[in-house]
Formats: C-alpha cells, sequence, structure tokens
C-alpha cells in the first residue's frame, strides 16, 4: 500500500511534463510575443517586460495550451496586461496632476508619493475587480458626493442595493489594503 504523502513517479511526471510544455511555449513564442507587443506599445522596454510577465502568468496558473491554441492564449493574457499597463499609467498621470495643484509646503515628500501611489494601484486594482455596477455606486458616492438616495434614483436601484453595493466595494478596497500580497482574497 502507498503512503499518499510521498509523491509518486507520476506526480514527478506530470510536473516535468508541465515544466517541459511551459519551456516549449516559452521557446516557440516569446519573440513573436515580444514583436507582438512592442507593435502595439511602440516601446520595445515595455513589451519585453509584458511579454516576461504573460509568461510568469502561464507560468504560476500552470495552465498550458495545446499547440493550436498557444498564440491567441498568450495574446489573452498580453492584452489583459497592456491594459493594465495603461490603467495604472493613468492613475499615476492623475496623482501627479493632482499633485501639481497643490502649494509646495503641502506637497507630500518623493516617499509619501511613492506609498500614495502603491496604495492607489492596490484600490484601482480593487475596484477593477467588481462588476461595474457596483464600481460605478462607489464612485459616484466617494468621487461625487452624492448620497445613497441619489444614487438609488439616478441608477434606478433600491437604497438597499446601494448598501449592498457600497459594502461589497468597500470589502474589496479594505481586503486589497490588508492582504500581504495585494492582492484581493
Amino acid at each position: 500500500m502507498l503512503d499518499n504523502s510521498i509523491p509518486t513517479d507520476s506526480c514527478l511526471v506530470s510536473d516535468t511534463t508541465v515544466s517541459t510544455d511551459i519551456e516549449a511555449l516559452y521557446c516557440n513564442h516569446h519573440d513573436w510575443l515580444q514583436v507582438w507587443l512592442r507593435r502595439r506599445l511602440s516601446n520595445a522596454v515595455d513589451a519585453s517586460d509584458l511579454a516576461h510577465d504573460t509568461f510568469v502568468r502561464v507560468l504560476v496558473s500552470g495552465r498550458v495550451p495545446n499547440a493550436e491554441q498557444s498564440r491567441a492564449f498568450l495574446t489573452q493574457i498580453a492584452k489583459g496586461l497592456v491594459v493594465d499597463l495603461y490603467r495604472r499609467r493613468a492613475v499615476e498621470e492623475a496623482y501627479l496632476a493632482a499633485l501639481a495643484q497643490l502649494p509646495e509646503n503641502l506637497a507630500p515628500s518623493a516617499e509619501e508619493r511613492v506609498l500614495a501611489l502603491q496604495v492607489l494601484l492596490l484600490l484601482d486594482t480593487a475596484l477593477g475587480s467588481l462588476p461595474s455596477r457596483v464600481r460605478e455606486v462607489f464612485l459616484l458616492s466617494r468621487l461625487d458626493g452624492l448620497t445613497y438616495s441619489d444614487i438609488a434614483q439616478r441608477r434606478g436601484i433600491s437604497v438597499a442595493t446601494v448598501r449592498k453595493y457600497m459594502l461589497r466595494a468597500a470589502q474589496a478596497c479594505h481586503g486589497v489594503l490588508n492582504s500581504p500580497t495585494g492582492t484581493t482574497p
């Protein structure tokens, strides 16, 4: 009788097979992906970074597509990373523009700016993971200063639904800020 706590050879073969498949995926498609990204981004450094990040995502997920699906699979991951890159840059630009409006004596230090930007990016990630209706309700309340009643009337939903959406958004923000990895649980 085998002890289930000890890996069998088939378990090792499976890990080796996945590793070999990822290596083959990388060797066969990395250059193509980098060129594809460079054309879309017009920036070789960003293209190289996102190509690398694409394969890191594949490696972490452990999912390897079949040969016919490889480029479509990599393209889907890379497109998401491009969206994330542009979103991060938009958040950073908006934050820097807001800082430029402050009097010099009230401007945060370089360290405080970096920390604040990291928090903004975490919150953006948390809000981006929510359904659009939940995110919109949260932003109407927090950015536009609307009351729950005003939001309910504007969105055509009940005040109870507004409360539910606000709780969900607050939980997502709280979760990402208190997560050691900075991701939503």
